[in-house]
């Protein structure tokens, strides 16, 4: 969220509103999670159209973000348009899942991410057991957490610096790991299981779990509405910078993941976390696989380093929002290095590494990330009737088809995450729901602060 006045700033023009929503959304889940989706899917094709579904399902939103953002055109993202469109406390719940974990459960997995594939780099004895393989990675993990935090508490300009020269690296990466696939790799016999069964997957349980990781993958599409007010004529660059960002984004994963399935067996893949470091081993051998482990690990690192830089600062801005007179008495939050909620963060990321399994976490993100998504989705349609008076630059294409795709997938694969991982399902409902007793006690709070003026 943008505290920098009228000429003071330099606003983002529309190409680097784009290279934004890229930056935000390549991260964990694209070097991650394909190999849980081929534990219960082996077959080529339907992996292939979990990604454009993903894709499609991506665009349709940022259709959909595009025109709020045009009516309420403002930062925050769906704190700013949950509150506009329904009610502050649905607002605030919003920013306060954000403040919570929706940013400390995105640290917790590139840092778990990060340990999987450094695990490939550092020398380790032969005869180690998975006991001990696995605190080694904990330990990298926690560690990645620990130096992100430290070098953004003790330098503003370092931690600017550090983000800003390396989030280019994945782009790169990604796309020469499906160059060098296509053109040095050796092809694998890759798993068609036929057309009839290829098509009962498309309905099945697992797809639909296999959504919401593919979805956990592109999220970071609605990143441009967090800082709206940081762009020049947003409610013309925002809608334009979600859908080009988005559809470019679309491209690499489609073809990165097809590199994946090209190089690697499926049956390798199923499990697995460091899939980059598998299809690199096969394509440049067992040194060069070495060397893309330690590049995916510095881009791993890129995204603690982007979380743990914009997530705190949300938190702040939200807090002074909510409880102005509060902020205003604290002297501890109004500092720039936002040190409080920075500890905060980074201490739940570390606890959600220690407490729970990948897979787990990316569950129970990816579904209260879903759940306020497809209720901000939602809203276009109270903005065609409530506010249809407002003026606005964008209306979104396709409409009402556009949204209405939007939220039956996002319904569809949060009922079969209820079913199918209902612990990790109703452990993010119930962060969500606890926020209600916090809004009630900070608006109390805030009014006895505010009797000391």
């Amino acid at each position: 969220m943008s505290n920098i006045q009228g000429d003071q700033k330099k606003k983002y023009n529309l190409f680097t509103t784009v290279t934004i929503v890229i930056s935000t959304m390549i991260g964990t889940g694209v070097f991650t999670s394909l190999g849980f989706q081929v534990i219960d899917i082996q077959s080529v094709p339907p992996i292939l159209v979990l990604w454009i579904l993903g894709g499609v399902i991506a665009i349709c939103g940022s259709f959909v973000y595009g025109e709020l953002a045009s009516t309420f055109p403002k930062s925050g993202g769906e704190y700013n348009f949950l509150s506009q469109l329904y009610s502050p406390i649905l607002g605030f719940l919003s920013g306060y899942t954000s403040g919570t974990v929706g940013f400390a459960a995105p640290v917790a997995l590139a840092a778990m991410g990060l340990g999987s594939y450094m695990i490939n780099v550092i020398p380790l004895d032969v005869n180690i057991t998975p006991e001990s393989k696995e605190n080694v990675r904990l330990i990298i993990a926690v560690s990645a957490v620990i130096l992100m935090t430290t070098v953004h508490l003790l330098n503003v300009k370092l931690s600017g610096n550090f983000q800003r020269y390396i989030t280019s690296l994945v782009v790169i990466l990604i796309t020469g790991l499906v160059i060098a696939a296509f053109t040095m790799g050796t092809p694998v016999e890759m798993s068609f299981e036929g057309f009839s069964a290829d098509l009962s997957h498309l309905t099945s349980t697992a797809f639909a779990v296999s959504l919401i990781y593919v979805s956990y993958s592109y999220s970071g599409w609605n990143g441009a509405a967090y800082i709206i007010e940081d762009i020049k004529n947003p409610q013309r660059n925002v809608p334009l910078g979600l859908f080009f960002g988005t559809a470019i984004v679309m491209v690499l994963y489609i073809l990165v993941n097809f590199a994946f399935l090209y190089t690697v067996p499926i049956n390798e893949l199923a499990g697995q976390i460091d899939i980059g470091f598998l299809a690199a081993k096969n394509i440049f051998g067992t040194s060069g696989g070495v060397i893309i482990s330690v590049l995916i690990s510095i881009c791993l690192l890129s995204a603690i380093s982007g979380m743990t830089l914009i997530g705190p600062r949300v938190t702040q801005a939200i807090i002074n929002t909510i409880t102005p007179n509060v902020y205003k008495h604290t002297k501890a939050l109004q500092k720039e290095v936002p040190v409080i909620p920075i500890l905060f963060q980074s201490a739940v990321a570390i606890f959600l590494i220690v407490t729970y399994t990948f897979e787990q976490v990316l569950v129970y993100i990816g579904f209260t990330l879903s759940l306020f998504t497809a209720l901000t989705v939602a809203g276009i349609f109270i903005v065609r009737t409530k506010y249809k008076h407002l003026p606005k630059k964008y209306y979104t294409p396709l409409y009402p088809v556009a949204p209405i795709l939007f939220i039956i997938f996002e319904i569809w694969m949060l009922s079969h995450l209820l079913i199918e991982r209902p612990a990790e399902s109703l452990s993010g409902l119930a962060t969500v729901l606890s926020g209600i007793p916090v809004f009630y006690y900070l608006k109390s709070l805030d009014k006895k602060y505010s009797l000391k003026d």
